[in-house]
């Protein structure tokens, strides 16, 4: 079972790129992050064309996240992430697939830092943390994938200071980082891969990409029971190099 996760920065701009990955690297579940597209415009007909039935909650211009199956019908348990009933944005999405939760994760940016997107981002952050406890709690198989925001040691980032006030490296967010961690949840990426940067992000700006100036802000966190069953780990780096693509690239896991 291969669970992928992919912040495509635009569903509808990136449709070609999103289809063109889906048909050669067949991820089972994909969990995917700032759709840029209301609810009405999500893309569902193309995608379900491409062998994948979806869920989503969707918000225009910014936000918006969607868990896709592969001949499978993810059972929507949750839209939003407890915790703020005044929380509008569209950044938490969950649903049973293949007896694993799976839930779809946009957690904020939080810059300019400091300022009240930095704050936002501090308390979906604990939000996120609470919620991810209660799951445990449940003992069921759970993965929590997304673009967490967040870069968790200094091995996830290219050697450079230009980041040092950027609120994806602040010690805050990256206590939190630590402290979902300590629960109980493994980092999937980082445990498979001990040594390597796997980066998933390279920013648009200062030819990142080809410097391979890159950031790993995408993680896969799975739940003990889990953490046997993993077997693979990677990130699809092709797809960033394609035109018009995301500054993303899809990070991976398989489940034996």
């Amino acid at each position: 079972m291969r669970i992928a996760t992919f912040n495509i920065n635009n569903v509808n701009r990136r449709l070609a790129n999103l289809l063109a990955w889906l048909a050669k690297e067949k991820p089972d579940v994909v969990c995917l992050q700032e759709l840029k597209a209301e609810n009405d415009d999500f893309p569902a007909g193309a995608i379900k064309a491409a062998g994948y039935k979806a869920v989503w909650t969707g918000q225009r211009s910014w936000n918006g996240v969607a868990i896709l199956a592969r001949d499978a019908e993810p059972v929507l348990t949750r839209t939003e992430l407890p915790g703020d009933p005044e929380d509008k944005q569209a950044r938490y999405i969950e649903a049973a697939v293949r007896g694993v939760i799976v839930a779809s994760i946009y957690l904020p940016n939080g810059n300019p830092q400091p300022g009240p997107k930095f704050t936002y981002k501090l308390a979906w952050f604990e939000r996120l943390i609470a919620h991810a406890a209660t799951l445990l709690a449940a003992g069921v198989p759970v993965v929590l994938a997304g673009d967490y925001n967040v870069v968790p040691t200094d091995q996830d980032i290219y050697a450079t200071r230009s980041y040092a006030k950027n609120a994806l490296l602040q010690p805050e967010p990256r206590e939190a980082y630590r402290r979902l961690l300590d629960q109980g949840w493994t980092d999937a990426l980082r445990e498979l891969h001990p040594s390597e940067p796997m980066f998933t992000f390279w920013d648009y700006k200062r030819d990142r990409w080809s410097r391979d100036a890159g950031l790993r802000l995408d993680h896969l966190l799975v739940s003990p029971d889990l953490k046997p069953r993993l077997s693979r780990a990677g990130v699809d780096r092709w797809i960033r190099g394609e035109p018009d693509a995301s500054d993303h690239a899809p990070a991976w896991i398989e489940l034996s």
